[in-house]
């Protein structure tokens, strides 16, 4: 007659079948332990390596363009870095700031902000009515087609040579990349999810916010990132005519009494700008897809 097992108090009955990767149960870590792993903030060798990421090319590209300008007979036209970095702190740490870089940004602000209100306003009308997408679209495709920079000896004509003109050129530019991607996103909400709002009773703005606009909110954001470039693009050629003000003007200027330092400095300004733009547009957007970003590297994995 066989004796009856015992089991040890706090035994769980799997005997040694528990891994060096299971947990208290026997289970190994599911996604979610996985995901909330990744999700930890890295330490200081993995910002330290994200900060050597970032700078290294610049500063070879600084270094090699150091080199070629330190040469004997090297060109008026390409100063050396330190040429450049006097003239930028002497440009930029001045009166000067006040007068052409604020007036510039609150251009470019103003205009990607107007931009980004019609982007996704008409997107979202478009994207949600066929019919209506079907009578506008041959228009916006031919407006799509004219650059924004042909557009300016007509808005001086229409607008004037003040900041409204050059406000004008920005938000005709970066309309298009917001309104198309726009479009694109909430034509491509998923359609069960769609049924299944229309099941509970979702409607009206609560199906429009919690449903499209979370949807459509990835492409909007790539729509909204290539018009802030676009937008610092136009804000410099606006104010290249016609104006009294502005980085645009200011680089004229300079080009046209050949103070080469100082026109150099005027472009570095601009990279700054859109380097310092682009970062901050990525910390927002980290903020508004968290959810999308996490979505996906859960469904991979990670």
């Amino acid at each position: 007659m066989s004796q009856p097992t015992t089991v040890e108090p706090g035994a769980t009955g799997r005997g040694d079948h528990e891994g060096p990767g299971r947990g208290p149960e026997g289970r190994a870590p599911g996604r979610a332990a996985r995901f909330t792993a990744s999700r930890r903030r890295p330490g200081a060798p993995g910002i330290g390596l994200r900060l050597l990421h970032v700078l290294a090319l610049p500063t070879l590209i600084v270094g090699v363009y150091w080199a070629i300008t330190a040469q004997p007979g090297a060109s008026f036209y390409t100063p050396t870095p330190a040429a450049i970095a006097s003239a930028f702190a002497d440009l930029w740490f001045s009166e000067r700031f006040f007068v052409d870089v604020l007036p510039s940004l609150g251009r470019l602000l103003t205009g990607f902000a107007i931009a980004a209100v019609i982007g996704v306003g008409l997107g979202v009308l478009l994207g949600l009515d066929a019919r209506v997408r079907a009578t506008i679209e041959p228009v916006l495709e031919f407006l799509r087609a004219i650059p924004p920079p042909v557009l300016v000896p007509l808005m001086i004509m229409l607008a004037g040579i003040d900041d409204s003109m050059k406000i004008m050129v920005i938000v005709f530019g970066c309309v298009w990349p917001i309104l198309l991607n726009t479009v694109e996103g909430v034509r491509a909400v998923d359609p069960v999810l769609s049924d299944t709002a229309r099941c509970y009773g979702i409607s009206g703005v609560t199906r429009l916010r919690v449903l499209v606009l979370r949807s459509a909110s990835p492409q909007i954001m790539a729509g909204l990132r290539l018009a802030l470039a676009l937008a610092i693009i136009l804000m410099v050629i606006s104010e290249m005519f016609a104006s009294s003000s502005g980085l645009g003007f200011a680089i004229v200027q300079f080009q046209r009494t050949f103070a080469i330092p100082e026109m150099w400095a005027g472009m570095v300004l601009l990279g700054v700008i859109g380097f310092l733009l682009s970062s901050l547009f990525e910390l927002v957007e980290g903020r508004v897809l968290g959810w999308y970003r996490g979505l996906r590297a859960a469904n991979r994995g990670e």
